[in-house]
């Protein structure tokens, strides 16, 4: 499938496809969830998402040093090696790594502004030196950068049929939706690795601090005023993902199938964390393999029937087409 992907997009570049290759291989590993939606997408434009997204988790890897053998400092040093390569990337076209050569690629092809990736980047610094966000304004700004500005750099790719702006505000809700299920589904992950992104008023508005969030994760016990900011927390993401959906009949038809199926996968995990009554200090909450297959399918279905209204209104359309804004790649 790779090649077909790769042959659809155009690029035929040897070392520019080895590049998207990797981009695609990080995907599949790191992002079942996403992966799975990405496979809805047509084959032209699923080599563009890999790129946007391999340089993400790139990035989001030198940062967490699951590992754990790297030094702050060392990570500090890497992060701000990608951010060079990716600044003279995006310029010439180039880069070291095959992720910067793939997503500077993408950029050009899709006319992606260059200030997203920075945004992005400085939200990745943060992660070196911030262990927590007192309030929700705080949080908003750190998501901006790691989440908003990924929903706006995949709306060229994905394509419109209103004006892009028109659904920008609901491209950036969804991306901060899915970044803000991660951070209740990861909690007790995240807080092993010495953060807390649950912002610091909706806690305390139930009573809870760190030292209960870490008590309750270094013995197992529960504690209800935990139970009742998760369930906030919940309610809080629940409300993001109302302002993102409008924006999913904005897009391109025949993308839609991908983006509601992350859409209500994503969600699932909402669901699943609700299942288990909010356990996600002592487990980590997943979707069953079996609701995944169903949505998929479901998607499936829906990408043939885009095909098919497609097709259909190329025939019935007069001279110009349809009036859908995406045009492919810039160049």
């Amino acid at each position: 499938m790779t090649r077909r992907e790769l042959d659809a997009a155009g690029i035929t570049d040897p070392a520019l496809r080895a590049a998207y290759t990797q981009c695609r291989r990080l995907n599949a590993r790191h992002g079942r969830t996403y992966f799975l939606a990405t496979r809805l997408l047509p084959l032209e434009r699923r080599s563009a998402v890999h790129a946007l997204y391999g340089f993400a988790r790139w990035a989001d890897d030198i940062v967490d040093d699951h590992d754990r053998h790297r030094a702050p400092e060392e990570r500090d040093r890497l992060l701000r090696r990608l951010e060079s390569d990716l600044t003279d990337g995006l310029r010439a076209g180039a880069g070291d790594e095959p992720v910067v050569r793939a997503v500077a690629d993408t950029a050009d092809r899709y006319d992606i502004g260059h200030a997203l990736f920075a945004d992005f980047l400085s939200s990745m610094r943060a992660d070196l030196t911030v262990t927590h966000y007192p309030t929700y304004a705080d949080l908003q700004g750190y998501v901006h950068g790691s989440a908003a500005v990924i929903g706006l750099q995949m709306l060229p790719v994905l394509g419109t049929v209103t004006a892009r702006e028109e659904a920008a505000p609901h491209a950036a809700a969804l991306g901060v939706a899915f970044q803000l299920t991660n951070f209740l589904r990861d909690v007790g992950e995240d807080l092993d690795r010495g953060r807390v992104y649950l912002p610091g008023d909706l806690l305390a508005a139930h009573g809870v601090d760190r030292p209960l969030l870490e008590w309750s994760r270094r013995t197992g016990r529960r504690d209800s005023r935990i139970r009742a900011a998760l369930v906030a927390a919940e309610a809080m993401t629940r409300g993001v993902y109302r302002t993102a959906e409008p924006g999913i009949a904005m897009l391109d038809p025949r993308v839609r199938p991908c983006i509601r199926a992350a859409f209500t996968l994503y969600g699932g995990i909402l669901d699943a964390i609700a299942e288990q009554d909010y356990t996600v200090l002592h487990r980590r909450a997943v979707v069953s393999r079996r609701r995944r297959a169903a949505t998929a399918a479901a998607g499936a279905l829906r990408v043939a029937g885009a095909r098919w209204l497609t097709r259909a209104a190329h025939r019935a359309a007069p001279a110009g087409g349809p009036a859908v804004e995406w045009k492919g790649p810039v160049r």
